[in-house]
């Protein structure tokens, strides 16, 4: 783990800033098909999960574990949350696919004073109550609002300035195989897609703040990727268009276009799971805006399954110690067998070898059973394709 330099500390504040004041992911992207191979959830576990848009928590709920606590340290996220389950609580699928599928219903306003206010938590009422609007935006779509919406609105203005482009994303989106998607990104996608202009843009900081990537993950990809930040997106983009059906890859799909297909879309924004989840599978859902660690010493119960996302890159950097009491925290309250799902900018997160942990300062690869190969074998599966590396590891039963 490295000590921040003055460029480091810089974009911390920066980040910072704009961290504390947004909601950064409007909606999830990790493929949660990905996270239920790896966790093969069952009636007797409980789960932690980064809150993130909520998405995935949903997801993991239609598995029926015991409990679902979604911990975040950005009230915004869990605000998203709370709309989410008030949602699925309140309204008839129509009302809600039109909400949270298409981002955009034209009595949002009606709904959210009637039947959405009265659910939420004091915090989350005060955000909606200022940003309802982005439900019957002008712009389009909810998901083209929030921080990682910005990024996604600057995409779909590229291609509206780029009419043979926008009509082979579009035809891409459409292809009936993977051959046919090759043929299409080939000929028509790649050639117009990647440019000196687009790879200055991605390359920028400032988008990868947008994206919730502070510059210390960005060095990450850096260390690892020949050509850089622009290089990593460009290799991920190709892969996704290349090698994986798009036909399913509702993350990709509502990126491009600001809404979801009723059959391409997540879990619970399918019609029999909305049902599943109104039916009581909501309720073992709980957010927690606080951290981790703090989470994990107030909590009194273990936990079976984590789902930590990729924080601990940027803790990595920022925050070293905090890190090593967070795996601390985790030991301590993690059930025997408990199973801890991560992502990272690295394919081998630098990390994993560094941190010792306890008062006998053991290496975490002592202390838990990292199952390489088997996150491995999952890795190509994943549908956003979008972090280098996937971790399992096990608590020793």
């Amino acid at each position: 783990m490295s000590i921040p330099n003055l460029r480091d500390k810089l974009d911390q504040k920066i980040f910072d800033a704009i961290y504390s004041r947004s909601l950064v992911y409007n909606t999830c992207w990790e493929d949660p098909a990905v996270d239920r191979r790896a966790l093969a959830l069952g009636p007797d576990d409980s789960v932690l999960v980064i809150t993130s848009a909520g998405c995935n928590a949903l997801d993991y709920a239609l598995q029926g574990p015991r409990s679902i606590h979604a911990v975040d340290a950005n009230p915004r996220q869990n605000a998203l949350l709370e709309l989410k389950i008030a949602g699925i609580r309140t309204l008839g699928f129509d009302d809600y696919f039109a909400i949270f599928g298409e981002g955009w219903h034209a009595r949002f306003a009606e709904i959210y004073g009637d039947a959405l206010r009265g659910e939420l938590s004091e915090f989350a009422r005060a955000w909606w109550d200022r940003h309802a609007d982005w439900f019957t935006s002008r712009r389009g779509s909810f998901y083209f609002h929030g921080l990682s919406g910005c990024v996604a609105r600057g995409v779909r203005a590229y291609f509206a300035t780029r009419p043979r482009l926008r009509r082979a994303m579009d035809d891409l989106f459409l292809a009936r195989d993977v051959d046919e998607q090759r043929v299409i990104y080939d000929g028509r996608v790649a050639p117009q897609l990647w440019n000196t202009p687009v790879n200055w843009v991605i390359s920028r900081q400032f988008v990868m703040s947008l994206l919730g990537v502070p510059y210390p993950q960005r060095r990450l990809v850096e260390a690892q990727h020949e050509h850089g930040v622009s290089g990593f997106i460009r290799s991920a983009v190709q892969y996704v268009f290349r090698q994986l059906p798009l036909a399913d890859n509702y993350f990709w799909h509502v990126y491009m276009t600001g809404r979801y297909r009723r059959d391409c879309c997540p879990e619970y924004l399918k019609q029999d799971n909305f049902e599943r989840l109104k039916a009581g599978l909501v309720d073992r859902i709980v957010p927690h805006t606080t951290t981790v660690t703090e989470f994990l010493r107030a909590h009194d119960a273990p936990i079976t399954r984590f789902v930590l996302l990729d924080h601990m890159d940027w803790m990595s950097s920022y925050h070293p110690a905090a890190l090593i009491e967070e795996w601390e925290a985790i030991r301590e309250r993690a059930a025997p067998g408990a199973r801890i799902l991560l992502r990272s900018a690295q394919a081998r997160p630098a990390y994993l070898d560094e941190i010792r942990i306890g008062p006998a300062r053991e290496r975490l690869r002592d202390a838990f059973r990292f199952m390489d190969a088997e996150a491995d074998a999952l890795q190509p599966h994943d549908r956003v394709h979008t972090y280098a590396g996937f971790v399992i590891a096990d608590v020793p039963a």
